[in-house]
C-alpha cells in the first residue's frame, strides 16, 4: 500500500520542495510574530486602522471552546495537524497542495504554542494577537494561514475537478463512436 496515489501532485520534487518551504515559511514566521508580540506585551493593544494588536492566550479551540480542557485540545490540535499532513500529500492538484501546506504550516504553529507555551507541555495557550474591528475574536498568523489556506486549497481541488471532467469528455465521446472499418 502506497500513501501517495500515482495521480497525486507532490511526485515532483520541485513540488514537494515547494510545499516544504511553504509549511516551514508559515511556522517561522507565527512564531516570530508570537515572540515579537510577546515580548512588546501590548496587554491594552494598539490599534492600526480597523486592526487591534493585542495579547490574548486562547487555551480553548476556535473562538475558546474546551478551554478547560487543554490536554484534550491538544490531541485534537495534534490530530489536526497530521490530517492537514496526510491532505497535503495526497492533493491531486499542485495549487491544492501548495495551499495546504499552508494549512499545516499554521497548524504546526498553534500546536507548537499548545505543546510548548506556558503552563506547561501540552496545557499551552495559543498566542492570539490579531483584532479585528471592535468585536469578535482573536487570531493570530497561523489561524489566518489556516483559513486562506482551506479556501484556496478548496478552490484549487473544485477548479482541477472541473479541468479533469473538460479533459476528459472528448476521450469518453471517441470511445462512444463505433469504429469504422
Amino acid at each position: 500500500m502506497t500513501l501517495i496515489p500515482a495521480e497525486s501532485a507532490v511526485r515532483s520534487r520541485g513540488v514537494r520542495l515547494a510545499m516544504a518551504g511553504i509549511a516551514l515559511g508559515v511556522l517561522a514566521a507565527d512564531q516570530v510574530a508570537k515572540s515579537l508580540v510577546l515580548a512588546g506585551h501590548p496587554a491594552d493593544g494598539t490599534t492600526f486602522g480597523w486592526i487591534t494588536v493585542r495579547l490574548a492566550r486562547n487555551t480553548g479551540a476556535s473562538g475558546g471552546i474546551a478551554s478547560g480542557y487543554p490536554v484534550l485540545v491538544t490531541l485534537a490540535a495534534l490530530a489536526v495537524t497530521a490530517l492537514a499532513a496526510v491532505l497535503t500529500v495526497r492533493a491531486r492538484s499542485r495549487a491544492a497542495a501548495l495551499f495546504l501546506a499552508a494549512v499545516l504550516g499554521g497548524a504546526a504553529g498553534n500546536l507548537s504554542d499548545r505543546l510548548f507555551r506556558a503552563p506547561g507541555f501540552g496545557r499551552g495557550g495559543v498566542v492570539d494577537w490579531i483584532h479585528l474591528g471592535s468585536g469578535g475574536g482573536s487570531l493570530d498568523l497561523a489561524d489566518v494561514a489556516i483559513q486562506f489556506g482551506v479556501i484556496g486549497a478548496v478552490i484549487a481541488m473544485i477548479a482541477a475537478e472541473r479541468t479533469r471532467k473538460t479533459r476528459s469528455r472528448p476521450r469518453e465521446r471517441a470511445q462512444e463512436r463505433p469504429q469504422e472499418q
